[in-house]
């Protein structure tokens, strides 16, 4: 039998409370959240670590995903945020030296934010040190047990975005 965990705990606690329960599912779904939670603490935890707000990093890390060039209506769009919400975060990040903002040559009015060497080297230790969590807690598995995990998820990702049937 595997090593018990905090969710066994729970699971057998619900069952004499809730004798229908399925355990597999409660598990599965508990550890599902437990996990998320533990990998949002590390987030933070990283963020943390390097000097970064949580919004800070998310802008710098849409704008790394786009070759380090964007438009403010691009990353606005990204990350779904208005344009004068996305206008007091690259005013921030600016300060910081971690975007620059050019105007076009052709149209003053358009804009490019380019990330800048700081700014990766921010968001990039970020997110080296957030990995590594990752990895640490995805090395209980050996690779074949990875790639099971990443597949059954897919599986049960692709149902969750189905068109949901709450109350059914």
């Amino acid at each position: 039998m595997a090593e018990r965990d905090s969710v066994d705990e729970h699971v057998t606690r619900w069952q004499e409370i809730l004798p229908t329960l399925d355990p597999v599912v409660e598990g599965a779904v508990t550890r599902m959240s437990v996990l998320v939670r533990h990998l949002g603490r590390a987030k933070e935890a990283a963020l943390a670590e390097h000097g970064l707000q949580s919004f800070e990093y998310l802008t710098l890390h849409a704008l790394a995903g786009r070759g380090g060039r964007a438009t403010p209506s691009e990353l606005a769009a990204a990350i779904k945020l208005s344009p004068s919400a996305m206008t007091s975060r690259l005013d921030g990040l600016e300060r910081r030296g971690f975007v620059r903002r050019e105007a076009s040559a052709a149209d003053r009015r358009k804009v490019t934010v380019e990330l800048t060497g700081p700014g990766r080297t921010a968001w990039q230790s970020a997110l080296e040190t957030e990995g590594r969590e990752e990895h640490r807690i995805l090395q209980a598995l050996d690779p074949a047990e990875r790639e099971l995990l990443v597949d059954l998820l897919r599986r049960v990702l692709v149902e969750a975005e189905r068109e949901p049937r709450f109350g059914a």
